[in-house]
């Protein structure tokens, strides 16, 4: 265990994953009779299907009907000839052989891409695995295709250009932006890739220690679509109540996540490196497999979504227990991993962490949080947006294009000027603003005349309308 445990960490500084389907004439798989033809057979080839087909060694056949469009790519020593009619063992009885269609085969399945070292061998199996999105190659992965193979992709996606560090095709590995472009120029390219996005070499890693996002979440809904595709068009039933749901992620998972507020001086392969030497070895968590990654997470504000995104630091933990008991060593590895963060996260590069759970006993939830500075990075933002806001508000005021509501407060010397006398107790009446009515038992001093008018003002009514 711990060898493949040095193996993957010395594997690490780059990503290699390599196409697994061919479009070779050896493999069973590619013909409907599910073997390779063979002396009394007819070879058909769709007439109207691009293909690029490679040939390993000499074959005799009956006859073959080729396509309009396509190649034959014959390594040393291969060759057709025509059957003379001998006798072939395991070929009593001849017939018609298709080759199957290659043109279903999508970039963005992840089922169709596997992690490899550079040699091309495939990687040991260990503790880290990839979110879904990662599984398919991200832009500064390389592609390797298998050396002595002919293949054809669909590269239909959301994105204009799908950037790559590099893609070895024929076991050359073109890792420069002329390079590649030198090989779409040649004949075979058109034949091997097909669909509307465009594939790019940069032959640049990732420039951040601390990491790099994938750059596949656009074509998200394309990498999901494939996976259900190929397990039955939906996710397996959890095993807890209210399964996680990682950024990247197709399906819902029972575990833990982490999600890691970083400064400038987080190195995100450093810290993968100590998690597994540390924690991830330990033989109380040999079932517990990792997931680590730089993710961007969308903003809100008020609800309304932000075209920035948040970038952070994603850990995704899962475990091979079963019933009640699935994702609980998930659990206590992201509470040690949480500790850690306490003591050291400074030192790390760690500014905060946030921890969600759910596991067959219990339902999901955040179930721990750890601020590394005094002041989270919350706060400071809020008071920033504040004092934002209300620096625009003035502003604007003051160029007259926003209007406030004027406050006006009484001032003291006019409550001086006109006091208020209290009513007595057991008057119960209240002055009526339209009617200026004395009561009866007033002293007048003289008798009031009867042609006195009493009227009032009409807020309703303006007496220069009527007036011609």
């Amino acid at each position: 265990f711990l060898l493949a445990i040095l193996q993957l960490l010395a594997a690490t500084a780059a990503v290699y994953k390599q196409w697994i389907p061919n479009t070779n004439f050896e493999t069973a798989s590619n013909w409907d009779k599910g073997r390779v033809p063979c002396a009394r057979d007819v070879v058909h080839f769709e007439k109207d299907k691009v293909v690029s087909v490679f040939v390993r060694s000499p074959h005799a056949l009956t006859d073959m009907y080729l396509p309009l469009n396509g190649e034959l790519v014959l390594a040393a020593g291969a060759a057709f000839t025509a059957f003379d009619g001998s006798w072939d063992p395991g070929c009593d009885s001849g017939g018609t052989v298709r080759f199957t269609d290659a043109e279903h085969r999508a970039w963005f399945d992840p089922t169709l891409w596997q992690d490899v070292l550079p040699s091309g061998e495939l990687k040991p199996s260990g503790p880290i695995f990839s979110v879904d999105e990662e599984r398919v190659p991200c832009r500064y992965d390389d592609v390797l295709f298998q050396p002595e193979s002919s293949f054809r992709v669909n590269t239909d996606s959301s994105q204009p250009v799908i950037h790559l560090r590099s893609i070895s095709v024929m076991g050359q590995e073109l890792n420069t932006p002329s390079a590649w472009a030198g090989y779409l120029g040649g004949p075979s390219a058109p034949l091997q890739f097909h669909g509307n996005g465009t594939l790019q070499v940069t032959g640049t890693g990732c420039p951040d220690k601390s990491g790099c996002a994938c750059g596949n979440t656009l074509d998200g809904p394309r990498i999901c679509a494939a996976l259900l595709r190929a397990s039955g068009r939906r996710c397996p039933e959890p095993a807890c109540q209210s399964p996680l749901q990682p950024l990247g992620h197709c399906c819902g998972v029972c575990g833990a996540t982490i999600n890691l507020d970083f400064t400038p001086d987080f190195d995100l392969q450093k810290y993968q490196d100590r998690l597994v030497q540390e924690l991830l070895s330990q033989p109380k968590y040999a079932g517990v497999q990792m997931a680590i990654s730089k993710v961007h997470r969308a903003q809100t504000f008020l609800g309304i979504m932000s075209r920035s995104a948040t970038p952070l630091i994603q850990i995704v933990l899962i475990d091979d227990r079963a019933g009640v008991q699935a994702g609980t060593a998930a659990e206590q590895l992201a509470a040690d991993i949480m500790e850690s963060i306490a003591q050291h996260g400074e030192a790390l590069g760690i500014s905060s962490g946030k921890m969600e759970v759910a596991t067959g006993s219990t339902a999901s939830g955040q179930v721990g949080s750890h601020p590394v500075s005094r002041i989270t990075a919350g706060t400071v933002m809020g008071l920033l947006f504040s004092l934002l806001l209300l620096g625009g508000i003035l502003f604007l005021h003051r160029k007259g294009k926003l209007r406030l509501p004027v406050l006006r407060l009484p001032r003291p010397w006019e409550r001086l000027e006109d006091p208020v006398s209290p009513a007595p107790a057991s008057d119960k009446g209240f002055d009526n603003p339209v009617f200026n009515v004395e009561p009866p038992d007033a002293d007048l001093g003289e008798e009031t005349p009867k042609d006195l008018q009493v009227f009032y003002l009409n807020p309703l009514y303006d007496a220069s309308e009527t007036e011609t």
